[in-house]
């Protein structure tokens, strides 16, 4: 395979893993909501919360159809895109595989069924713990995929033997430091993608009719959760920045574009990374605070990329990608902030806002989706050329595929996924313009 075979097979599974990470991210987020509003079905307003409920768990359902056939390709290119990644790591990574989708197939069998059909056949306390028991399957099956992607950018507990990874403590290899913030950074980033997804959604029923109460607390319930989820991101987003500097020294080199080792190093919000090098620095920085996330050796000397001639990161698409991250949460925060000074007056209802601002709304809506695919961004390709550790590199687990072949697949799959992306925003639209459709109240009928 060539190099460009490489470079388009790198994009064609980063095009088959973000795909996925969208669905999921609204599932995984989506997941908790609906427990959230199954509970408050208890109390005072109960009518109100489960209409918001039964609203959203339309969207989950579709969100874990296009979640569940997302994941085939992306373990499928496992095999067909880099068929030596298994056999080097096939020990470490299958059982983690293998426990993603038990869990998986566990849940949907055993508890999401019973969630989306048999609501009047259950009482609403057995019903509310079935919402929950498909909140923890969605998560528990989210850690394996995280841990998988963990382990192999910070590798822990294993050994290796001939070229093969072989577990020597399980609890050592679910220990990888990586685990707690990437983990992390997926659950508050669903979160919020969650909450913004909510907001454009309700400010669209609004513009299609009147607002209902059903619509005021899913609106509600998105801001103060968009709020809540953007507060614990920061603190996730600095803690994987030191961790990245002491695991990744290159990744976080490339992420500041700082080239020369030893210099104190100004944070770089715009520039042209490739010309840093040359002196030519960007309008907005950060005088001597970049190296607060920048790797050092064992004398305590910057590292910058010029330590890593051979194992150089792609530097401008790692370092747009986190800036590109950065800025849509600084967005969130701004409309967050704006909303709800614009909506406390008149006690958070979304008709208060004008029909202007509810149209910016739902714009706003994709800003979530923007968040986690620039940060997924980052994290993959601010790893490369390594696929495990500093050990492993793409090239070795490449396949043996043409640059025609490689290119063919890349197209079919974006053709497929853009399909996939149409079909569901014209589902999303529709429920959005009739609502819940009303069923005869027939025992078992959901």
């Amino acid at each position: 395979m060539t190099h460009s075979a490489l470079s388009i097979s790198q994009v064609q599974f980063f095009l088959s893993l973000g795909f996925m990470l969208l669905f999921l991210a609204l599932e995984l987020g989506l997941s908790w909501v609906l427990f959230y509003f199954r509970i408050k079905t208890f109390g005072s307003k109960q009518n109100a919360w489960m209409g918001a409920y039964r609203f959203w768990v339309r969207i989950f359902a579709l969100a874990f159809i296009l979640s569940f056939a997302a994941s085939m390709p992306v373990l499928i290119q496992f095999g067909g895109v880099w068929p030596g990644l298994m056999e080097r790591v096939g020990d470490v990574v299958g059982p983690m595989l293998a426990a993603s989708m038990l869990c998986l197939f566990i849940f949907k069998s055993c508890f999401l069924g019973v969630m989306l059909f048999a609501q009047r056949m259950l009482s609403n306390v057995v019903h509310t713990l079935v919402v929950f028991m498909v909140a923890v399957g969605v998560t528990v099956t989210a850690f394996w995929l995280v841990a998988v992607l963990a382990w192999m950018q910070v590798p822990t507990g294993v050994d290796v033997v001939e070229g093969h990874y072989v577990v020597l403590d399980w609890l050592a290899v679910l220990g990888t430091p990586a685990l707690p913030w990437y983990g992390g950074l997926l659950l508050a980033g669903s979160l919020l993608t969650v909450a913004f997804f909510m907001l454009g959604v309700t400010c669209a029923q609004t513009m299609q009719r009147p607002v209902t109460d059903n619509e005021r607390l899913a609106f509600r319930t998105a801001l103060f959760l968009g709020a809540a989820a953007w507060c614990v991101q920061v603190f996730l987003v600095a803690g994987n920045g030191f961790m990245t500097a002491e695991h990744q020294p290159a990744k976080a080199a490339a992420a500041a574009a700082y080239w020369h080792s030893g210099e104190q190093p100004d944070l770089i919000f715009v520039a042209a990374p490739s010309r840093l090098q040359d002196g030519i620095l960007g309008a907005l920085r950060w005088t001597h605070a970049g190296g607060r996330w920048l790797g050092k050796d064992e004398n305590g000397v910057l590292i910058g990329l010029d330590q890593f001639a051979d194992s150089l990161p792609p530097v401008a698409l790692t370092f747009w990608s986190f800036r590109a991250a950065l800025l849509a949460g600084v967005l969130m925060l701004l409309v967050l902030g704006w909303v709800l000074l614009r909506t406390r007056r008149y006690g958070l209802d979304p008709h208060s806002l004008s029909y202007r601002s509810r149209q910016a709304l739902v714009g706003a809506s994709v800003l979530g989706w923007v968040m986690l695919l620039a940060g997924a961004a980052y994290l993959l390709f601010g790893f490369a050329p390594y696929v495990v550790g500093a050990d492993v590199t793409l090239a070795e687990v490449q396949g043996g595929n043409s640059v025609f072949t490689v290119s063919l697949g890349l197209l079919v799959y974006a053709l497929v996924y853009v399909l996939c992306m149409l079909g569901f925003l014209q589902m999303l639209r529709h429920v959005v313009r009739f609502g819940v459709v009303p069923v005869a109240r027939h025992r078992g009928r959901a």
